[in-house]
């Protein structure tokens, strides 16, 4: 019986010590998919973003979003156009709002404005400071980051980083050989999971490269959203952006 514990043992160690030699450190990780996207530098010159999505699953839930983002406001815009009818939010600095449209679509659109509530605005600047990535500038976010391992996606070897923060946990999985990020996985405080698998990556204007089509998944519907995305970094964005 001593001999088997001591095998079993054995074993474990052994796992551990093949695992801590041959996954990297988190740092390196983040460092590879930075190299592998544009550069650290090009990454925190950054200062506005632009961004275009829609999303389909050929279902009455298809929308298109528009997000404005301003590092130096400390703003952020979400516009969700749905059958041709805009939904907005936004936050700049500690104030939040949602604006509703009414009255009929062949109508100038007219919004009423009520404030988001105290949870909801700090969603959206956890949204805002994770724009380029939970990892980036995660020590001062007081994030916690694990490395947990490596495994396979689609036959691709991955390593796989956890990131834990206020309620929320990212599980992200950056391919070994590129260094990109191919998977990422949000557990929000209400249990729901959101799962982004992400194909091609593009290069913007601006030289930094990100992914142009993914798909989501949530936990709750289990329906795959085929996601496209463009994005702008350094733009100009329209004056009424973050107007209440």
């Amino acid at each position: 019986m001593k001999r088997t514990i001591r095998i079993i043992l054995v074993a474990v160690v052994a796992t551990l010590s093949v695992t801590a030699q041959t996954t990297p450190p988190a740092d390196s990780i983040f460092a590879k998919y930075y190299e592998a996207t544009g550069g650290k530098a090009l990454w925190d010159s950054v200062k506005t973003c632009l961004v275009k999505q829609t999303y389909r699953s050929n279902s009455a839930n298809d929308y298109d979003l528009e997000i404005r983002a301003s590092v130096p406001l400390q703003a952020l815009s979400k516009i969700r156009t749905i059958m041709k009818r805009d939904f907005i939010s936004g936050i700049r600095g500690n104030d939040g709002w949602v604006k509703v449209p009414l009255g009929s679509k062949d109508k100038v659109t007219q919004f009423q404005t009520s404030d988001l509530s105290e949870k909801e605005r700090d969603n959206m600047r956890r949204e805002l400071r994770d724009m380029w990535g939970a990892f980036d500038d995660y020590a001062a976010k007081a994030y916690i980051v694990t490395v947990t391992g490596t495994e396979s996606i689609n036959n691709t070897p991955v390593y796989q980083v956890e990131i834990n923060g206020k309620g929320i946990k990212y599980n992200l999985f950056f391919e070994v050989a590129s260094g990109l990020l191919v998977r990422e996985r949000l557990t929000l405080p209400t249990n729901e999971t959101q799962t982004r698998d992400h194909g091609p990556y593009i290069a913007s204007k601006f030289g930094l490269l990100y992914p142009s089509e993914s798909t989501l998944v949530s936990s709750i519907d289990r329906r795959p959203v085929k996601v496209t995305t463009q994005m702008e970094f350094n733009v100009k964005l329209p004056d009424d952006s973050f107007v209440k």
